[in-house]
């Protein structure tokens, strides 16, 4: 048991609301420095404009380093000065936002400069806060806008699709928009759980007041938006034609648009591995006396594996991007097989990350469902520790598994049976957390709210996914099925099928924990049946069109194949406009036409509905005392979570009368 006496501290105080006086007051006889105009304080327009100068100042670096080289970079452009100027870029844009303030006064000794900082009013959204919740927030919307992004590229590839021989973009530009789409999803998204609900809830969760590091917490999402920009800036400068995955030695080769690959990657790649390091380290010590790991949620216990996984794999793949960006710059040769290096190194770096990224994207799934089946179920987790035991036992697995991607990129055959006998292995610690799932539905009391239908939705997609999984671990199969859409329906049925799913459940779940406002139910249910009859309808028949051979990343294919493919663009459009159901959902229930929520709606037993709802600034009154678990429901005799909840409350009454467990 972990005791929090750092959460005596206030949440969001700065030195300077700690010294004598008022807040932000100086002491006598010192004089407050010169300070810029309010226009140009931290938040977002200064960030832009400091941003915007550390490009041309990175960028002037970069063309002054390369001036004496007759030849800077395999492309023929100077890839330094790109990759400087998005350095240094980056940095003016975080020290635009605030983000350095306080080391650098600090460091000067001059702390009782800074300014008080206020998390109240819809400002603090925009601006570098240290309230957890804010960053929560944040993160949720920023990922929003990042995934609606990628899915009209997607609706891009759709377009192109239509017709075998009638074009909507030349080559070049189809496979820059693949690129584009693959990278923003797979590099974004990494975040789409442990951002928004692994910021917002882990402290309410385990009972503290704020992560242990809440300048890290927000740094780790200022990261994002300079990631996203860069991102986008590739299609200015050629795009990439590399796909998500980089291959060297085309990547060492590419033009000007790899330069915003690497240098995004790495700044998502330190994001990632800055919230991963905060989660583990806030579970570890933050948690409330009588939080006994026993008595953790499942959610936390999902979003803490997947934190070991992002800080354990994430800085496999900073150091290939470093090295990549070093063999663009300055002509080094670690992947270039001419030179002495190999272009499998990359594939192995990149991997080694790649594949536990697919659980990082999976494991908070599978936490969201778990945490809401008993809500709803009105009964215990089944085998909560053999779900435990498998998010650990998947976590640990994933590491032993990345070369099952190079079945067929001519590796030593003597490599294959060890990597499909992990691969199959793996799938045994998955599908006790699978069984853990059916065995809480078994003779349950199912509510059919919406956040638990889209749990049922996330089941049933993971099962196509992993079924279709398990042909991809054979090597003789993964020969035939490599490189074709049979593989890109799979990894779509598991990472959009269940992690968009658990993340659209548990959006709809806690947004009136987090707002304080409840979502429309009618609207949220045709948004569900939209987006499961249109998801299953646009990436079932990929199997099919996979398995009669057309391969991915290839604009052009065999005329027989196009009524497939006119039905899945149709469908990929009809997806599009049900997730814009949900958008629609969201702006009209939290900005248009709010209804105020109320405080436990599911009544739920978890520790994060025992206060407020949005929760107050600190999270609790006081420091809860746990002394029950948080699934105990149809108990007559359970305990309530903690001491903040009495036996006589409507949630304590709700989990000891829900003992009937029939459909």
């Amino acid at each position: 048991m972990a005791v929090d006496m750092s959460n005596a501290v206030g949440l969001d105080v700065p030195a300077a609301e700690q010294v004598p006086g008022s807040p932000g007051e100086l002491p006598p006889g010192r004089r407050r420095g010169f300070r810029l105009p309010s226009a140009l304080g931290p938040g977002i327009p200064r960030a832009l404009v400091f941003a915007a100068l550390g490009y041309l100042f990175g960028h002037w670096i970069g063309n002054l380093i390369a001036a004496g080289y007759s030849q800077v970079t395999n492309s023929g452009s100077n890839n330094a000065a790109i990759i400087l100027g998005y350095l240094f870029g980056t940095v003016g844009w975080i020290g635009g936002m605030g983000v350095l303030t306080y080391p650098l006064t600090k460091m000067t000794g001059r702390e009782e400069l800074l300014a008080p900082q206020r998390s109240v009013g819809p400002g603090r959204y925009f601006r570098y806060t240290l309230d957890h919740k804010v960053v929560g927030i944040q993160y949720m919307v920023g990922m929003i806008v990042y995934f609606l992004t990628a899915g009209l590229l997607a609706l891009a590839i759709r377009t192109e699709l239509l017709s075998p021989t009638n074009h909507v973009f030349g080559p070049g530009v189809y496979i820059e928009v693949v690129g584009e789409h693959g990278t923003m999803m797979m590099m974004m998204m990494t975040s789409v759980i442990v951002g928004p609900f692994g910021n917002f809830l882990v402290p309410l969760m385990i009972g503290a007041r704020r992560m242990a590091f809440p300048r890290l917490e927000a740094l780790s999402f200022w990261l994002t938006p300079a990631a996203y920009i860069i991102l986008l800036s590739s299609l200015w400068l050629g795009g990439f034609p590399t796909g998500w995955t980089g291959y060297a030695p085309l990547s060492v080769q590419a033009g000007r648009g790899m330069d915003a690959y690497v240098a995004a990657f790495g700044v998502m790649a330190i994001s990632i591995i800055l919230a991963g390091f905060n989660i583990v380290v806030t579970v570890i010590n933050l948690r409330a006396p009588g939080m006994t790991w026993g008595r953790l949620p499942v959610f936390v216990w999902g979003v803490m594996t997947t934190s070991f996984l992002m800080v354990l794999a994430t800085p496999v793949l900073f150091g290939a991007l470093y090295m990549l960006g070093l063999d663009r710059t300055i002509q080094t040769s670690f992947f270039t097989d001419t030179l002495g290096g190999s272009s499998y190194l990359w594939e192995n770096l990149f991997w080694f990350f790649g594949h536990p990224e697919v659980y990082i994207l999976a494991l908070p799934g599978f936490a969201i469902v778990l945490e809401m089946l008993p809500v709803f179920c009105r009964k215990p987790i089944f085998a909560q520790k053999v779900a435990i035991a498998g998010m650990v036992g998947v976590s640990a697995l994933s590491f032993f598994v990345w070369q099952h991607h190079l079945f067929d990129s001519g590796i030593n055959p003597d490599m294959r049976p060890l990597f499909m006998l992990t691969t199959e292995l793996i799938s045994i610690p998955t599908g006790f957390i699978f069984l853990v799932g059916m065995g809480t539905l078994w003779k349950a009391r199912i509510r059919l709210t919406v956040p638990m239908m889209f749990a049922m939705g996330f089941f049933f997609n993971f099962l196509l996914g992993g079924i279709s999984g398990v042909f991809l671990s054979d090597v003789p199969a993964d020969t035939t099925a490599h490189g074709t859409f049979f593989v890109m329906a799979h990894f779509h049925y598991t990472i959009m099928g269940g992690l968009i799913f658990a993340f659209f459940g548990g959006l709809y779940y806690w947004l009136p924990k987090m707002t304080g406002r409840s979502m429309n139910h009618r609207l949220g249910k045709w948004n569900f049946i939209a987006m499961f009859v249109f998801f299953n309808s646009t990436f079932l028949p990929l199997f099919a069109v996979g398995e009669l051979g057309q391969p991915r990343r290839v604009f052009e294919y065999a005329k027989r194949l196009q009524t497939l493919n006119d039905w899945v663009s149709i469908s990929a459009f009809l997806l599009g406009f049900a997730i814009l159901l949900f958008v629609i959902n969201l702006v009209w229930s939290m900005i248009i036409k709010p209804v105020r929520s109320p405080e436990n709606p599911w009544h739920s037993r978890g520790l994060e509905w025992q206060t407020t709802s949005p929760p107050p600034p600190g999270n609790f009154d006081r420091i809860p005392i746990i002394l029950a678990g948080p699934y105990e429901y149809g108990k007559p005799d359970a305990l309530p979570m903690s001491d903040l909840v009495s036996r006589t409350s409507p949630v304590a009454a709700a989990a000891a009368t829900d003992s009937e467990r029939t459909i």
